[in-house]
């Protein structure tokens, strides 16, 4: 299951993790979330123990999304040694996540 990440936990679950990370900024009332919610799901099991993968609720963690100038929801970013290094905007396949996520690897 994805993780829970939050303004508190951010640091310590993506910036200081030596596995790459994926985040899924996401909302309730999003519609196109609620269609990427279980690709990040399934790729959370699958790359269990290889990489990170968590979603963090914009409405109640603005201070994440702000500093990286989220404004459309769902985005997908991708961390490698505590930087940003990807991201992606909007609804995609799973291929394109997964491919995201793997060259991370």
């Amino acid at each position: 299951m994805a993780i829970e990440i939050t303004d508190a936990n951010f640091e310590e679950l993506v910036t200081n993790s030596a596995k790459p990370v994926l985040v899924d900024f996401w909302a309730e009332w999003c519609g196109p979330c609620r269609q990427v919610g279980p690709v990040v799901e399934e790729l959370s099991k699958e790359y269990d123990g290889k990489a990170v993968v968590g979603k963090l609720n914009v409405d109640h963690n603005p201070g994440v999304a702000t500093k990286f100038g989220i404004r459309s929801i769902p985005t997908i970013l991708f961390f490698k040694g505590g930087q940003m290094v990807d991201r992606q905007v909007g609804a995609v396949p799973k291929s394109v996540l997964e491919g995201k996520l793997k060259a991370q690897l």
